[in-house]
């Protein structure tokens, strides 16, 4: 039986709150004028335990598999598409491929269970477990053993960058269907009912919405919700979903800043919060998806998006995009002038510490 060691996550610095908050209050700026940059900037120290935090060497994991769930017609896409576009991704192209390059992610593609067999690339990471997860209406997508691998597998791909120095990574994903277990997960990880966790995901028309609802309702019903996180994992997830899953909890332990992108890699981040709830300290919701399941998700987690811009394409777009506002908010508080520095005073009394 595999096991998972050593997961525990620290504590946030809380020991140095309140001269963060001083730091960035007395920046030459009305208190609170950088609204949600603030709190980011704030985040960010309190992870490193710093009051000149940094952003060392960004990468952007996007870990793909397919999904034999497929066969019950929740997707309009063939599942071909998943091996294509992640050749297409290993080329620079994309959305990720895109954004990555123009943001300053150095992109890795994660090969957690395609259907397809790779040859070997310098971006690319092998930590195949089987060529897709089952068809979970009819049987568990996963093994115990086979999600533990994946979760592991995803602990070490960040274990080795961590140890080569990066210290802040992005998750996306690509799998044709991955919206089912997402939406699955949503259902059995929070209570809430199948009709609210499914949407469209990349197409679906009403008819295909309700036939998907009916398809992950009958699999909920069919193997049940298990007290154990990993279990319900195995029974309903995906295995870049637990791969992604168990590279945010190495994140967290290794007190790294993890960038989710949208429904899928946040699917991932509610598993890992039920198997430790502390990994969300280190999280950063980068978007606010439009699969109706995403809101539920990050409310579930107490969780604020960074922006809304109306993606719903996945591969990490989001969160290499909110990656440029984190990267002021570090710079926000390293490297705004403050009162004292651009020698802004009040002549009758102190520095000027202008409140709307």
């Amino acid at each position: 039986m595999i096991q998972l060691e050593n997961l525990q996550i620290p504590e946030l610095h809380h020991e140095l709150e309140e001269q963060i908050q001083y730091k960035i209050d007395q920046k030459a700026k009305p208190i609170g004028s950088l609204g949600q940059m603030e709190e980011i900037a704030l985040q960010i120290g309190l992870i490193q335990g710093s009051l000149t935090p940094s952003l060392e060497k960004p990468m952007m994991l996007t870990v793909a598999s397919d999904h034999n769930i497929c066969e019950e017609g929740v997707s309009p896409c063939p599942t071909e598409i998943t091996w294509q576009q992640c050749l297409n991704f290993l080329d620079g192209g994309g959305g990720i491929g895109l954004f990555s390059n123009e943001y300053g992610l150095d992109l890795r593609v994660v090969d957690a269970g395609v259907n397809f067999d790779f040859k070997p690339h310098p971006k690319l990471i092998d930590a195949k477990v089987r060529k897709g997860t089952r068809n979970f209406l009819q049987e568990p997508a996963m093994t115990i053993d086979e999600c533990l691998l994946a979760i592991n597998n995803g602990r070490r791909i960040v274990s080795k960058i961590a140890d080569e120095g990066c210290n802040v990574i992005g998750f996306g994903e690509m799998g044709i269907g991955n919206t089912s277990p997402a939406s699955a997960l949503l259902s059995v990880y929070t209570g809430l009912s199948i009709d609210d966790s499914v949407g469209p995901g990349s197409g679906l028309s009403k008819d295909g919405v309700k036939l998907k609802a009916k398809v992950l309702s009958d699999a909920i019903n069919k193997h049940g919700i298990s007290d154990d996180p990993i279990e319900n994992l195995a029974r309903f997830g995906g295995l870049e979903i637990a791969t992604i899953a168990g590279g945010m909890l190495e994140s967290a332990k290794r007190q790294m800043l993890i960038i989710t992108d949208g429904f899928i890699t946040t699917s991932a981040l509610l598993a890992a919060h039920a198997i430790n709830p502390r990994v969300v300290d280190y999280a950063f919701f980068s978007h606010q998806s439009q699969e109706q399941g995403h809101k539920h998700m990050v409310d579930f987690m107490k969780g604020r998006p960074i922006l809304d811009l109306g993606f719903r394409l996945g591969e990490g777009t989001g969160a290499a995009v909110a990656y440029s506002v984190i990267k002021g908010s570090v710079a926000l508080l390293n490297k705004m002038t403050s009162f004292d520095e651009a020698a802004i005073y009040n002549t009758a009394n102190d520095n000027i510490r202008i409140e709307e």
